[in-house]
């Protein structure tokens, strides 16, 4: 070997692992996470959102079955460059076809060819780290490439979307903002139909108020649920309300209820009654109703859109106890933009004192800013396939099977059949599949909670809030994690860490129950509660990471992880497939306590698990 070809294949972990886990984790977080703060922009439901992403899992789920093809074909190092290059392609296409009229049919097309090249990606990148560290220096980076790769689930939830949110303010109309006060003299509230409203036409384009000040009387007035009626009917008929965007495919039911179906009447309906019980909800309610007073904000566009507007109100500042129910996203459009849209205020009925509330409505071009961010990400992948090229250390155990001479169809199935004779495995496949259990379901109801108006059971944060939350507060506790979870098992090894990272893992998922509850105004509790847990899953997740390390040691050690990888993709998937569905039923609340209770089945795995207590100290090399 020569010097040149020595000082590649030990090549410093540091020029390479932490870019690599980095842009191994980037992908993944897009396809699973920062697509749901997207389409949750674009007007989809969370049941959609939870549904349709969740199954964007499944190529992670089943990438053992084509994992042996990268053994067969060139190295792991090419395969690594290549799907870099493929994957910034399908960052393109999603780009691309966003601000199409079928886009999430298309984008969810192109979301697809990225998580397969993504989880090829994968099955290339941690057999080349298997291949490129010896033991202790897999135990010593498994910190550093985690914590990289959670880092990257930051940028995506973090920078990318606060990238997001300031082209999507900074490209739409003047901010919208009305004061809404109570009284306790006034009788009843003031209606006026909108066809009597003066609308002037301006000669520049912006969202007017027919007034900016709303006085609501703290007495129920008799026609309140009347007027209630006509307002959502008016929004609806002349589309400033616009239903959940669904699935192109799906068939919308415009007549009478039809006759469910078998597996509905078995399964759903009495699961649905059963959660629904023990939740305390009699009914499905999104949005928090009170039977309150209310009153009446007026919204209309000044010029004709030369595209759609979407306007997304909420409150901003003032008593909770005064509520916006109807018109928390308002759509102008060619056909309506000449009438008003009806905003409807609620009090809650205990409120009997003079209080106020201020609101205010942002629009923006969210096909744009969603557009801009996936060519960033297209560029970002371009850059990273250039320089791993030149980066990558060529160790000598990396070659393709065709180099060895040995029969592929022979190794792929030697190769499952020796995983599936491990020892306990049982057990080891239970812990790959519960220990994120709970993990699994907030991680898809986390943003669109934060995102979700206070009428709706969220914090109604704003898309850049969100990205700063996890871009900031959120990495910097996540790397402390990561780090120390990272050097305490390489130090003491795995088993003497695995139940103060299991603690760790899932205790910190009380923090969004805590914030369902209280709903605080304080940014700065929202930042302080995502950083206990994002610590906490820094530092718990070191523990995942190392016992699939363990599960592979021997043979076929690649194509093992690969498989560990599949069932934890697994684990993810299904229990991340409902979630949406029992936060429709329960709300957010109620969904967080479950998620608690959801936590049990990885602490009773953990404690029947069998680990090798050297495993991961340096004396076991």
């Amino acid at each position: 070997m020569s010097k040149s070809q020595e000082s590649q294949s030990k090549r410093n972990p540091w020029a390479w692992v932490p870019s690599l886990y980095f842009v191994e984790g980037l992908p993944y977080v897009v396809v699973m996470t920062v697509s749901v703060i997207m389409y949750k922009r674009l007007g989809l439901s969370n049941t959609d959102i939870a549904l349709y992403t969740s199954w964007l899992y499944l190529p992670w789920v089943i990438k053992p079955l084509w994992s042996p093809i990268v053994d067969l074909l060139k190295t792991k190092r090419w395969w690594i460059i290549t799907m870099q290059l493929l994957i910034g392609g399908g960052f393109a296409g999603v780009a691309l076809t966003i601000p199409m009229d079928s886009f999430f049919q298309y984008s969810l097309a192109f979301l697809w060819l990225l998580a397969f090249s993504s989880a090829t990606h994968d099955i290339a990148a941690d057999g080349f780290y298997i291949h490129a560290l010896d033991t202790h220096n897999q135990a010593w980076f498994v910190g550093i490439r985690s914590t990289f790769y959670r880092m990257a689930m930051i940028t995506g939830q973090g920078l990318l979307i606060i990238l997001a949110g300031f082209i999507e303010t900074s490209t739409g109309l003047k901010e919208v903002n009305f004061t809404v006060s109570t009284s306790t003299e006034l009788a009843e509230q003031v209606f006026i139909h909108p066809d009597s409203l003066q609308l002037p036409t301006l000669t520049s384009q912006e969202i007017q108020l027919a007034k900016s000040e709303i006085l609501i009387p703290t007495q129920v007035s008799a026609n309140t649920d009347s007027l209630m009626r006509f307002a959502k009917s008016w929004n609806a008929e002349n589309g400033f309300v616009v239903a959940d965007v669904t699935h192109p495919n799906t068939t919308v039911q415009t007549a009478g209820p039809s006759e469910p179906s078998l597996w509905q009447k078995i399964v759903v309906l009495p699961l649905e009654k059963g959660i629904k019980a023990i939740a305390g909800k009699e009914e499905i309610a999104v949005i928090k109703k009170q039977p309150g007073n209310i009153g009446f904000v007026y919204l209309h566009l000044t010029q004709e859109p030369t595209e759609t507007v979407v306007l997304n109100l909420g409150r901003s500042d003032g008593d909770n106890s005064i509520s916006l129910v109807e018109g928390t996203r308002i759509t102008f459009t060619k056909d309506n933009w000449q009438k008003a849209a009806i905003g409807v205020i609620q009090l809650d009925p205990k409120l009997k004192k003079i209080s106020s509330a201020t609101f205010n409505g942002t629009s923006g071009n969210i096909p744009f800013s969603w557009s801009i961010t996936f060519f960033i990400l297209t560029g970002i992948f371009v850059l990273a396939s250039a320089y791993h090229k030149f980066s990558l250390p060529r160790p000598s155990t990396d070659k393709s099977i065709s180099e060895t001479g040995r029969s592929v169809l022979a190794d792929f199935f030697a190769t499952f059949g020796a995983f599936f004779k491990k020892k306990d495995i049982g057990l080891i496949l239970s812990f790959l599949l519960l220990y994120r259990f709970a993990e699994a379901q907030i991680v898809k109801l986390a943003s669109p909670f934060l995102l979700d108006a206070q009428e709706a059971g969220g914090l109604a944060l704003t898309t850049g809030e969100v990205g700063f939350v996890y871009g900031t507060v959120g990495i910097l506790a996540l790397t402390v994690g990561g780090l120390l979870g990272g050097f305490l098992a390489a130090k003491d090894g795995l088993k003497k860490w695995l139940w103060p990272m299991v603690i760790a893992m899932n205790f910190p998922n009380i923090a969004y129950w805590l914030l369902s509850v209280y709903t605080p105004e304080s940014f700065v509790m929202v930042n302080l509660a995502v950083a206990f847990e994002q610590f906490g899953y820094g530092f718990g997740f070191t523990a995942y990471m190392l016992y699939m390390l363990y599960v592979a040691q021997g043979e076929h050690q690649t194509a093992h992880y690969a498989i560990c990888t599949g069932f934890m993709a697994l684990g993810m998937m299904l229990p991340g497939m409902i979630s949406g569905w029992i936060q429709s039923l329960v709300g957010y609340e109620n969904f967080f306590i479950w998620v608690l209770i959801a936590t049990i089945p990885a602490f009773w795995v953990s404690k029947l698990i069998k680990v090798d207590p050297n495993y991961g100290k340096k004396e076991a090399e």
